[in-house]
């Protein structure tokens, strides 16, 4: 994973705001996940996730959770065999990584090692839902 561990030239220096989009960004983000079973996953990302239901559309398939995070919702899409991570993977912020993967592991949630600490910069943790759909938790060490 490359990451940029360089500086602003000086303490005051500010990041240059965002350019404006054509597109009219709303401010909202969906990301869609294929599943097996979509009763299944509903219940986990609820029980695990700590998400709610949005609305399920049973003769669809489909239903949207809406996550913690203001403006961004999960989409689960129940197929037969899903393709799982081929999308990008969803990383979310933590205020302290190790007790959220504590939580995460006595819920028998799947991890990919241990672990992973840029010092100064981030620790990371790669974790599963029940198809195999990669989330990573991350801290910011920078603000700790």
């Amino acid at each position: 994973m490359a990451v940029n561990t360089s500086t602003p030239a000086s303490p005051a220096a500010k990041p240059a705001p965002a350019k404006a989009s054509p597109l009219g960004y709303n401010g909202g983000l969906t990301v869609v996940y294929q599943v097996s079973d979509i009763k299944r996953s509903i219940a986990w990302y609820q029980d695990i996730m700590g998400f709610s239901l949005l609305y399920h559309i049973e003769e669809m398939a489909w239903c949207e959770m809406v996550s913690e995070v203001q403006g961004v919702n999960v989409g689960l899409s129940q197929v037969e065999k899903p393709n799982v991570g081929l999308a990008g993977k969803l990383t979310w912020g933590v205020r302290n990584i190790d007790a959220a993967r504590k939580t995460l592991e006595t819920k028998k949630v799947r991890f990919d090692g241990p672990t992973q600490e840029i010092p100064g910069m981030v620790k990371l943790a790669t974790f599963f839902d029940p198809d195999g759909n990669p989330m990573m938790l991350y801290q910011d060490l920078k603000k700790a």
